[in-house]
């Protein structure tokens, strides 16, 4: 299996990929390193979500699978003069120079190439444990977008009970 796209593309490594994700899903991230300062070490804390996903392709020689048998139908029977349709049992999902997938476009006889990668990361900081001469404390982290859309929501609770109530309180009067 080759790993080039071509000539003038480096080869793909699918571990680069995985050490990169690696080296970044750490709290180091959101907080640094943990640190000691005048007798107290501050440890953080914080939540890591994340994965990593490769792939790759090759080909040479014929076209196979589902796209190229449907692919090749449509060229025989343009070749005979009929109609590759609907009426005949075969599904039309691309021109006749498809290859299959729909718009790859081409001759049939093969080659081929491929790669991706990448990686998503979620890290989100908790707070830090403090270890002084008094023992270990916990100091949580104040997310401020989270106190802000929960300021949000009981506000729009709050402004649609009192619409409720005072709608009701009109027809009552009625």
């Amino acid at each position: 299996m080759s790993t080039h796209a071509s000539s003038d593309t480096p080869p793909v490594d699918p571990a680069h990929i995985t050490h990169a994700a690696r080296d970044t899903l750490t709290v180091r991230r959101v907080f640094g390193e943990s640190y000691e300062r005048d007798g107290t070490l501050v440890i953080p804390v914080a939540t890591v979500w994340g994965g990593t996903g490769s792939g790759w392709g090759s080909g040479t020689g014929e076209l196979s699978g589902k796209g190229a048998a449907d692919w090749r139908r449509r060229v025989g029977a343009a070749a005979r003069g009929a109609d590759a349709g609907p009426d005949d049992g075969t599904a039309d999902s691309g021109s006749s120079s498809d290859p299959g997938s729909g718009n790859a476009g081409g001759e049939a006889g093969g080659e081929g190439s491929g790669g991706g990668g990448g990686f998503g990361v979620r890290v989100v900081a908790k707070g830090v444990y403090v270890v002084d001469d008094a023992g270990v404390r916990w100091q949580p982290a104040l997310d401020l977008n989270r106190v802000i859309l929960g300021g949000q929501a009981l506000g729009a609770v709050v402004a649609f009970s009192a619409a409720l109530a005072w709608g009701l309180s009109r027809l009552r009067r009625r």
